[in-house]
């Protein structure tokens, strides 16, 4: 298990599937504060891969089983931990970890060669984001890969019985939990056998449900038939006793007789027809059925599709992000080595001095001014702002050994007197032609030098004149002292 951080999202995993399914699967479980969970289906192929930061019990459960059942639950550690066996118990799934727990070395090499053989493929396949991505994805490709010689025996056997991938993966489970190959297989075509016995056993009862109503319909036109043959002798009696009428009620029953052989006849047609017209509709259900199955195939492979360019998408968009910061740090770097050429250009120069320039007077602004520009001693620099300056940045100034600073405003009086004690001219910007050379100015040599031997003669002038006050002062103090003390 890796300690390292997760990708910085704290959203709740949820499954990118709806529709539940049945379909066998190996999850691969990094626990901890940040959890990692990588899933595989029984082909090998990564289906999911995500990681979040202090997740519930219940979404973990609920983002796996909504990619199908778990037959493994795998580790990258010896023994499995406590988490990983609460997991695997409550998803009813056998737990499979590694003899010994697998080095970091081991993960990357099994994650990089599982990830480029799928890149290979043109399958659909994640990045891990992260430490823990990697371990889950590192655990379940260890386990898929130390079943797949048994998936092989299964997958060879399974297409001589000529078996569906839903039964193949369904006897890959079988036989993860114990089951051997020919038991699974024989289990698989009983279940077959059952269903189609089932099957035909509801033909039948359709049948048999349509015979009975013909005969119903069959038993009535007999009892009408009998009914009509007793009023028929009861008539035949009177008729005897009537013999004018008798020929007239023979020929009507005659006719009432042929009437119903004829009903009889009719019903025994519609009877033969319903049966034709069963045989037809399930020729015509079982073409839908496949149709229905060819349209869900379809779909399937079109959302694995999408799936696929989606992540494609995902690893563009990266790549160009990534790739656009590093074209404007380039840029900036092409930038501040133009900026030091040319100021190594006009060191070299006479008549021009480059000004390095100091944005802010804080500790903060001096050191980036340093890193940027590399101020050296002699050099000639520009305070920008001189707000919350004092005798501390003043002193870092003054370390750095430059020769004259330029100023854009007032700086303190701290600040101030510490550059004048260490005969560090200050010179407004106002006194100085500068010109601006990208991102640093330039001002000329003989000007800055005629503004500096200003400033040193205005502050040997004013030293001069605090030393006279000096004296003066220390002067009036000895004769007030002489005054005051008894004549000599």
């Amino acid at each position: 298990m890796s300690t390292e951080g997760n990708k910085g999202s704290d959203l709740f995993l949820k499954p990118e599937r709806t529709q539940k399914t049945h379909k066998g699967i190996i999850v691969g479980f990094d626990p901890g504060l940040t959890v990692g969970i990588a899933i595989l289906d029984l082909k090998g192929n990564l289906i999911s891969l995500k990681s979040s930061k202090e997740i519930r019990k219940s979404e973990i459960i609920s983002h796996i089983i909504g990619y199908g059942r778990t037959v493994l639950v795998a580790t990258d550690v010896y023994p499995a931990p406590k988490t990983v066996r609460k997991l695997a118990s409550s998803l009813n799934s056998k737990i499979w970890s590694p003899y010994r727990s697998m080095s970091v070395e081991s993960k990357i090499d099994i994650v990089d060669s599982y990830l480029q053989s799928n890149n290979k493929d043109k399958t659909s396949f994640e990045l891990p984001q992260n430490a823990h991505e990697r371990d889950a994805l590192a655990a379940a490709v260890k386990t898929y890969r130390d079943h797949i010689n048994k998936f092989r025996q299964i997958k060879k056997r399974a297409e001589k019985a000529k078996l569906t991938e839903s039964e193949v993966d369904t006897i890959k489970a079988m036989v993860i939990n114990g089951t051997s190959i020919s038991n699974a297989i024989e289990r698989i075509n009983d279940d077959i056998i059952k269903a189609d016995s089932i099957s035909t056993e509801s033909d039948k009862n359709i049948n048999t449900t349509h015979e009975s109503e013909l005969e119903m319909q069959s038993q009535e036109i007999e009892d009408q038939i009998n009914e009509t043959i007793i009023t028929g002798s009861n008539e035949i009696k009177e008729a005897d006793n009537n013999l004018n009428s008798n020929k007239m009620i023979i020929s009507r029953l005659k006719h009432k007789l042929n009437l119903q052989q004829k009903y009889i006849d009719n019903l025994k047609h519609k009877n033969i027809l319903l049966k034709e017209n069963i045989i037809v509709y399930k020729a015509e259900i079982s073409k839908l059925q496949s149709k229905v199955d060819k349209l869900h195939y379809s779909y399937t492979r079109k959302i694995l599709q999408k799936k696929e360019l989606a992540s494609k998408l995902a690893i563009i968009k990266r790549l160009q992000e990534k790739y656009i910061d590093e074209k404007a740090r380039r840029s900036e770097l092409e930038q501040k080595f133009r900026s030091k050429n040319d100021i190594k250009a006009l060191e070299l120069s006479e008549n021009a001095v480059p000004v390095k320039i100091i944005e802010s007077f804080t500790k903060e602004g001096i050191r980036a001014a340093c890193d940027r520009w590399k101020i050296k001693r002699d050099d000639v620099v520009l305070l920008k702002n001189s707000e919350g300056g004092g005798s501390q940045t003043a002193s870092m100034v003054i370390n750095l050994g430059v020769k004259t600073v330029i100023t854009m405003d007032k700086i303190s009086d701290p600040a101030e007197n510490i550059f004048e004690e260490n005969m560090i001219p200050l010179i407004p910007a106002s006194s100085v032609e500068m010109t601006s050379m990208s991102e640093f100015y330039i001002v000329n040599s003989k000007a800055l030098k005629r503004e500096i031997k200003r400033w040193i003669e205005e502050v040997d002038n004013q030293k001069k004149k605090e030393d006279k006050k000096k004296l003066l002062k220390l002067v009036d103090e000895y004769r007030t002292q002489r005054k005051r003390s008894p004549d000599q």
